[in-house]
């Protein structure tokens, strides 16, 4: 049928819950949610998630040249993409000569972490390394 849901009707808050809950300005300051969109926007091309996997694999960091090959892409290629991670900050360039070496950038990774980690009150999973 036209208009008609599907699932069940979402059960509403009595009074007290919604006590319970951050105000939005509590949860994420509104300059802090467009800081963290930009970063996901950067990561929501497979491509860039690749790139940063192999960064990632490198922390000495690693020259543009020597990506196209593990990613199977041109180097115009490369250069597009590293340079939208690095517009969002995840990643740092290092000019060497003729070469640029690039570096993943921790402290957004750590952005990242914060974002989407475990909620306030929860306990986070139990480290299963040894």
């Amino acid at each position: 049928m036209p208009g008609s849901r599907k699932g069940p009707a979402p059960i509403p808050l009595r009074s007290e819950d919604a006590s319970a809950y951050p105000t939005l300005d509590q949860a994420v300051a509104r300059d802090e949610a467009e800081r963290i969109a930009k970063l996901f926007k950067a990561l929501a091309d497979p491509t860039r998630v690749q790139l940063l996997g192999l960064l990632r694999a490198r922390p000495g960091g690693e020259c543009g040249y020597d990506l196209t090959g593990p990613l199977g892409i041109s180097q115009p290629s490369v250069s597009y993409h590293v340079r939208i991670l690095h517009e969002a900050g995840l990643v740092t360039r290092e000019r060497r000569g003729s070469w640029v070496i690039y570096r993943i950038c921790e402290e957004r990774l750590a952005d990242i972490r914060s974002a989407v980690g475990p909620a306030a009150g929860s306990s986070a999973p139990a480290d299963p390394s040894p």
